[in-house]
């Protein structure tokens, strides 16, 4: 199969400066939850890009778990690869991409750790062996089997049958502040629309169109 040759039209919809909401959080919003209402895979999975101390990027799918106080928030184990990476560098990219709707949002920003309060409650509300899936995983660390882990859950889940699950202190989440915010829109003959919303100091957005 020639790669090269794949290829596909986007015709759908269309997207300008003044079809968008003056409000990036509130565009987001609009297209976030007509990713949902549509039934596209995995609405709410993103794939952030982090960057180690010696410049290297890196990129993974995580899911957004909320957006509250003008920022995205996504859980994860600290001691992770990327959680590394936030620790030495704060930047970090995010990007959506619904394909059944031909639409994509591009974020930038800074992290910070999530309250542990704000963790905790969250951590409450996740399944019973999800919980006990953060306890035992080295994230990101090499492992010798499955088996390890498999071994390591038995024993953890065999602690807190009939009991609470504390949340582990290297597990918890980050909330991504935006500076930047792109809505592209995916349009025919490669000629897409591309709204962009840049932060000012002043906390105000100013907003542009960009050239496919």
């Amino acid at each position: 199969m020639d790669i090269a040759q794949l290829r596909r039209e986007y015709t759908k919809t269309r997207l300008s400066k003044k079809s968008v909401n003056q409000d990036p959080i509130e565009q987001f919003n609009l297209w976030i939850n007509d990713a949902i209402k549509a039934d596209c895979l995995d609405p709410t999975s993103m794939t952030i890009s982090t960057v180690s101390k010696e410049n290297t990027p890196s990129s993974r799918v995580v899911l957004l778990k909320g957006v509250e106080n003008r920022q995205f928030i996504f859980y994860t184990n600290y001691n992770s690869r990327k959680g590394g990476h936030l620790s030495k560098n704060p930047n970090i990219s995010a990007l959506f991409f619904w394909p059944e709707l031909e639409r994509q949002v591009i974020i930038e920003g800074t992290v910070l750790k999530s309250s542990p309060e704000q963790s905790n409650a969250y951590f409450k509300t996740r399944p019973w062996k999800s919980r006990i899936g953060a306890i035992i995983s080295p994230q990101s660390q090499p492992i010798e089997s499955r088996n390890v882990i498999k071994k390591a859950f038995v024993l953890e889940a065999a602690k807190h049958i009939g009991g609470s699950i504390p949340r582990p202190g290297h597990w918890g989440g980050y909330q991504i502040t935006p500076n930047r915010i792109e809505f592209w829109q995916g349009r025919s003959n490669r000629l897409h629309d591309r709204v962009l919303f840049n932060k000012n100091d002043d906390s105000t957005w100013d907003i542009s169109r960009l050239a496919p």
